[in-house]
């Protein structure tokens, strides 16, 4: 009768241990969600940076352009019949360079947008790579648990 109460102790035993998570399983998950997080962040920053740059270069363009059309207004005033059609054609190429960065600043946020839905897609699956190692791992212990029980409940048999 004392090997009956035996196989019930083992399994009593694992049972809040299993409930309750172990630290050291979860510091590698802690550690790699830290390292995700900073990872957006980075990543977040760095596509502010290249919104600003894209921002500054734009205004440097039409600050050029006017001082362009200044000069020429000026050039205009002094030898208007020299200056006129140099007006003209800077005028053609001014408004062929803004259609120009409107296109390619339209093509830049489809990019960015892009970026993001892949970024974003690329980090759920890492999370679900991380979770999927973390669950394996704890049914590897169970099972491992459940075959030390089953092997103490054989040994306390009786041939």
């Amino acid at each position: 009768r004392a090997a009956g109460p035996t196989p019930v102790c083992p399994r009593q035993g694992p049972g809040p241990a299993a409930e309750r998570p172990d630290p050291s399983r979860l510091r590698p998950h802690v550690v790699l969600a830290q390292e995700n997080t900073q990872i957006r962040d980075l990543q977040q920053e760095n596509r502010e940076l290249w919104v600003s740059l894209e921002e500054h270069q734009d205004a440097l363009e039409l600050i050029m352009s006017k001082y362009r059309k200044q000069m020429l207004q000026l050039l205009e005033g002094r030898k208007r019949e020299d200056a006129e059609p140099v007006l003209k054609v800077h005028q053609a190429n001014s408004g062929e360079i803004e259609s120009q960065i409107d296109r390619i600043c339209e093509m830049g946020e489809v990019m960015r947008k892009a970026v993001q839905v892949d970024d974003e897609q690329f980090f759920k699956v890492q999370e679900k790579l991380a979770q999927l190692e973390l669950e394996n791992k704890e049914l590897r212990e169970l099972l491992s648990i459940s075959k030390e029980s089953f092997e103490v409940g054989r040994e306390d048999l009786p041939d």
